[in-house]
């Protein structure tokens, strides 16, 4: 595909046919912790782009999903993290790929489910909600990855 396909179809203009096979991406650096409401809004105008400008479908339920696990994310690498965070959204085969870097080097402590625990569920309330979950150790930092299906799997209810 030349340049001007490329900008057209990025455009919207010209030959409409799927984009699904396409890579869409967002990012945003976040320095305090008032800026998790500009976080969770980032997400959800973000996956309503995907779907109205680029036609993936995108259930409310993942919307939903993402603006809780983007919410988790942030407040942790705000809480536990100096200097800004990174937060970048992917989309790509029919999912949102949820990725939060800071610049600890502390990895996260994962707790077992306790019902009588008062706080610290967000990892875990993160990893019930994606697919997949992943932690690495960066240079500098940690980047923390969940990956959350655009739409609903058969099961789910």
């Amino acid at each position: 595909m030349d340049d001007k396909a490329v900008r057209d179809r990025a455009a919207g203009e010209g030959d409409r046919e799927s984009l699904v096979s396409e890579f869409l991406s967002v990012s945003a650096a976040f320095e305090d912790s008032e800026e998790i409401g500009a976080a969770r809004d980032l997400a959800r105008g973000f996956l309503t782009e995907v779907q109205s400008v680029h036609g993936l479908p995108v259930s409310g339920r993942a919307v939903g999903m993402v603006e809780l696990v983007v919410s988790e994310l942030v407040t942790n690498a705000r809480k536990y993290a100096p200097g800004p965070s990174l937060l970048t959204l992917d989309v790509q085969g029919g999912a949102v790929e949820v990725s939060v870097w800071d610049s600890s080097t502390a990895l996260p402590l994962i707790l077992p489910p306790d019902p009588s625990r008062v706080g610290q569920h967000g990892l875990e309330i993160v990893m019930a909600l994606c697919q997949s979950f992943a932690v690495h150790r960066e240079p500098v930092g940690k980047r923390i990855t969940a990956v959350i299906a655009l739409t609903e799997s058969p099961g789910w209810s």
